[in-house]
């Protein structure tokens, strides 16, 4: 469904930056971030971008698969960069970057990049229309192009959660066959 809001906003409205130095205990065995660490900054990084484009509440209604293409090592920074993409009438796909830095040598690496989709809330819980995204630089054009047929991807892979759910179901693990 497209999004039909007259109201727009930049994709640089929604920008968010987050640091934070990796101390030892947001690591695992190897001396790493903590991948569970690593997806609540990524969400709430996210989240903060999205309430910054509808300026309402949200919740998350999806988040696509993060792979950890880098290791974030004990004593380095961790970077998210994230921003809205692209909006339907009441959702949004917000993309984040994930940057380690070795703050000793200067050195930077992408660790990890992931997509969310968020929903604007009105006053009683119910979703509410969002402005729509209008992008500037090449990258947000590019990640706003390219924003529908990840939004295809998305609605099989929920359908396809649906349909695990109803056929695994509710049944307790220790209960008879």
């Amino acid at each position: 469904m497209e999004n039909l809001s007259t109201e727009k906003k930049y994709v640089r409205e929604s920008r968010t930056v987050k640091s934070s130095v990796v101390l030892p205990p947001d690591t695992n065995n190897h001396g790493t971030l903590f991948g569970g660490k690593l997806m609540a900054y990524i969400d709430d990084v996210a989240a903060i971008s999205a309430i910054r484009h509808a300026r309402k509440n949200v919740v998350t209604a999806s988040t696509d698969s993060v792979d950890f293409l880098q290791p974030i090592k004990v004593g380095h920074s961790v970077c998210l960069e994230s921003f809205v993409t692209w909006t339907k009438t009441t959702s949004m796909e917000v993309f984040v970057k994930v940057i380690a830095e070795n703050l000793l040598s200067g050195e930077r690496k992408v660790c990890a990049v992931s997509f969310l989709t968020f929903v604007a809330l009105d006053e009683d819980g119910k979703p509410t229309p969002v402005p729509k995204a209008i992008p500037e630089t090449e990258e947000e054009k590019w990640l706003h192009e390219h924003a529908p047929e990840r939004a295809i991807a998305r609605k099989k892979r929920r359908e396809e959660s649906k349909k695990l759910a109803k056929e695994f179901g509710v049944k307790k693990p220790w209960d008879p066959v």
